[in-house]
Parts: C-alpha cells; sequence; structure tokens
C-alpha cells in the first residue's frame, strides 16, 4: 500500500492484518481522486471509518488542508498514527478513536470532502450517510464505497446522489447537495 501521487508520491504506508480487513484497491483509490482532482486543495477532508488512512493521507499528499481520521478501532488507529508519521503530516491530521455516531455528534467541525468506507453489509454506510449530511460544508462532495449488491439512497437530505462509478465488484457513489437546494441557501 502506497501514496499514488502528490507531495508523498510513492511512499509506502502500514496496513492492518487480517481477514477482517479490507484495504481499497489502487484501482478504486486513484478512480476516487480522479473524481476529486480539482476539489481537494486547500479543503477538509474526512475520513470515516479510516481503517490505515491511506485516503486520508492521499488527499493531504494531494492538497487537501486537514483531514480527519475516525475509526473505531485502537488497533486501526495505531496504524494511523504511524503513517501519519511516516508522511510527517501530524500538522494537518485529526485523530478520532470512537464510533462515527459519537464523533459526528460531538463534533462541531464541518467537512468540505467526506469519504465513506465501513465494512461491507453492516448497514453502518446507510446509518452513517444522514449523519454526515449533517457535518457537510456548503458545495461539499461525499462518496461512498461500497459493494454493487449494496444499494444506497438516491437522496440523503439536502445531498442527491449525482453518479456511481463501477470498478468490478466496487462502487463509489458521489453525493453533493441538489441544485434545488443550493438556490435555497
Amino acid at each position: 500500500m502506497r501514496i499514488i501521487t502528490g507531495t508523498k508520491r510513492g511512499k509506502k504506508l502500514l496496513s492492518l492484518e487480517g481477514e477482517s480487513v479490507r484495504p481499497t484497491t489502487d484501482r478504486v483509490k486513484e478512480a476516487l481522486f480522479d473524481i476529486l482532482q480539482f476539489s481537494l486543495e486547500g479543503r477538509r477532508f474526512l475520513d470515516l471509518f479510516a481503517g490505515s488512512g491511506q485516503i486520508g493521507l492521499e488527499a493531504v499528499s494531494r492538497g487537501a488542508e486537514k483531514v480527519c481520521f475516525v475509526d473505531s478501532s485502537k488497533a486501526a488507529l495505531r496504524v494511523v498514527e504511524k503513517n501519519i508519521a511516516l508522511t510527517g503530516f501530524s500538522q494537518q491530521s485529526h485523530v478520532f478513536l470512537g464510533d462515527f455516531e459519537t464523533f459526528l455528534s460531538a463534533t462541531s467541525e464541518t467537512f468540505d470532502i467526506a469519504f465513506l468506507d465501513p465494512p461491507y453489509r453492516t448497514g453502518l454506510l446507510e446509518r452513517a450517510l444522514p449523519l454526515t449530511v449533517k457535518r457537510m460544508a456548503p458545495g461539499g462532495t461525499l462518496i461512498c464505497e461500497h459493494p454493487r449488491d449494496e444499494e444506497l439512497p438516491e437522496r440523503v437530505g439536502a445531498f442527491q446522489k449525482q453518479k456511481t462509478y463501477r470498478y468490478g465488484r466496487i462502487l463509489l457513489s458521489v453525493y453533493r447537495k441538489s441544485d434545488k437546494e443550493k438556490e435555497n441557501e
């Protein structure tokens, strides 16, 4: 596992061990950042269900101002902290140990971009979406990684699913505030 491009291009990252771990593949990661390519610079990025932190660290490497890593696993966040140290991104990083509901309910921060990649087929994504939408900044983008057989709603609060990209059995669903909601701001 490595950072694909940006200021830390090629930097190798640590990953969690075990069968329950499912890191985002380089192919999907590259596609994700192709979607976001012109909207990362200076943005606040939320890596919910962070795992090893590779997505958030890639975002910082590509110009995100700040990334918040959230995971309920102590082992995962130990790996995230080691990867932050390896990349030298401690100034741009904030790590939160706890479940997504506690974090999203307690934080007053808003995010320009949120990436949600919980364990598949657990119902966590459906529960996290409405809470995450409430923490999004105006003009924000929310992206969910999920398996092809896991359906996501077309609309979550003021956010509309704009497009779904398919990479084999993995989908990336992109949500943005609907035009109608933008007019009402």
